[in-house]
């Protein structure tokens, strides 16, 4: 999978398309997902072109990776998911699901999550 600048959240940075922020710092952005699949869904992005966490472990700077780590944890923080557990999930590449080629970290909370895979 190529960097598309075009992609929603590349957009998103560029301010071409709202969203509903949570927080921002110089190298990450956070905020609630428009089509939330648990009551606390919230999407965290590096602001740096990467397509996914092997290009962002590879390419991004020392400042980027505590940044990202930290806005995961605060985005559980802000949100009350920290309270009775939470998740946090990236999608990498075709099989694991993901659909837009920048790197997001997913945030979930809010009630019982279930197992991650489906069993069978």
């Amino acid at each position: 999978m190529t960097y598309d600048p075009n992609n929603i959240f590349a957009r998103i940075l560029r301010g071409e398309i709202p969203c509903n922020k949570l927080f921002e710092d110089d190298h990450t952005l956070a905020f609630h997902d428009i089509h939330p699949q648990a009551p606390v869904h919230v999407l965290v992005i590096p602001k740096g072109a990467y397509v996914s966490m092997e290009d962002f472990t590879a390419h991004a700077s020392d400042a980027e990776m505590a940044a990202l780590l930290r806005a995961v944890d605060k985005a559980a923080e802000m949100t009350g998911a920290k309270t009775g557990g939470w998740r946090m999930l990236a999608n990498i590449g075709a099989n694991g699901g993901q659909e837009v080629p920048h790197l997001h970290i997913h945030v979930f909370g809010g009630k019982r999550l279930g197992p991650m895979l489906a069993k069978g």
